[in-house]
Order: C-alpha cells, then sequence, then structure tokens
C-alpha cells in the first residue's frame, strides 16, 4: 500500500506545487495541451527553463485557457 494518496484525478497534483519536480511536464486535462520547462510557454512570455511550479499564479493554459490546476504530471 502506497503511503501517498490523492484525491481526485491520478497524476494530477491540485494545486500542490510541493509535488512537483523542475523537469517535470504537465498535461492540461481539458486540451491535452503540454507544458514542457524545457521549452517555457511563448504565448505568456515565460521563459524556457521555467519550472511549472514557478509559473504566476495567474497563468492559464495557452490552448484553452484552463486553470493550472487542471494539469495532470506526465511520467
Amino acid at each position: 500500500m502506497s503511503d501517498h494518496h490523492f484525491e481526485g484525478f491520478e497524476g494530477s497534483y491540485l494545486g500542490n506545487r510541493d509535488v512537483l519536480r523542475p523537469g517535470s511536464r504537465l498535461e492540461c486535462k481539458i486540451c491535452w495541451w503540454v507544458y514542457d520547462p524545457a521549452l517555457g510557454d511563448p504565448q505568456w512570455q515565460i521563459q524556457p527553463g521555467t519550472p511549472f511550479a514557478d509559473l504566476p499564479a495567474h497563468w492559464r493554459c495557452p490552448n484553452c485557457d484552463g486553470d493550472a490546476e487542471q494539469f495532470l504530471m506526465l511520467e
């Protein structure tokens, strides 16, 4: 049995940025757009190398405007 228990979708971080690693890639569960920290987000003027955990609080999916808490961690 795992010590880790998350409510919600498997892979969702539920806004808990402490569980994210600097290189974590996350996918929007609404439109499947992937945030890759190596690429950043040109639409929001987020520089390459910016971890998901360091995105501004007002950041939203550049594809569908989904909230950052709607993103799922990719393996």
